[in-house]
């Protein structure tokens, strides 16, 4: 199972906009230069994102992207299912709506997807943007010892 460019890049500009949670809005295109994507892409990753309620936009010259709700809130699940839709390995055990199979009652298949599905939701689930933010700041005091050395 792979995760669209949409999903990962999404993670991307949240985990930027974390980076920054409580500061002035950051525009768009800081966001794009940050994380190396294109703006146009951006643009209409942002749109999504703003639909399911996990960013809001400020207008005016100070204008750009905040998050709406602290980092701890959100989690990579929330954005995940933002930007792809469903967790789901396959459409028959689809979080929402699972599609119609004629052979959903004796298909053994289908129980080791659900559980698939199940695990992949509840490690996307545990994982919050601050959970991300503190992963970082280890990282690079991490990488600071090694240069140090």
């Amino acid at each position: 199972m792979r995760l669209s460019t949409r999903g990962h890049y999404g993670l991307k500009a949240m985990f930027d906009l974390a980076q920054h949670y409580g500061t002035e809005p950051i525009p768009l295109k800081t966001v794009a230069e940050r994380q190396n994507i294109s703006e146009n892409y951006l643009e209409q990753l942002i749109a999504i994102l703003r639909k399911s309620g996990l960013v809001k936009s400020v207008r005016g010259a100070q204008g750009g992207y905040i998050l709406a709700r602290e980092p701890g809130k959100i989690t990579v699940g929330d954005i995940i299912r933002a930007m792809e839709g469903p967790i789901a390995p396959v459409d028959c055990v689809s979080e929402i709506e699972p599609a119609e199979c004629d052979q959903a009652d004796s298909c053994i298949t289908r129980a080791v997807w659900a559980r698939v599905r199940d695990k992949l939701a509840e490690v996307l689930d545990s994982i919050s943007l601050a959970d991300m933010l503190r992963d970082a700041e280890n990282l690079s005091v991490k990488n600071a010892l090694k240069e140090e050395l």
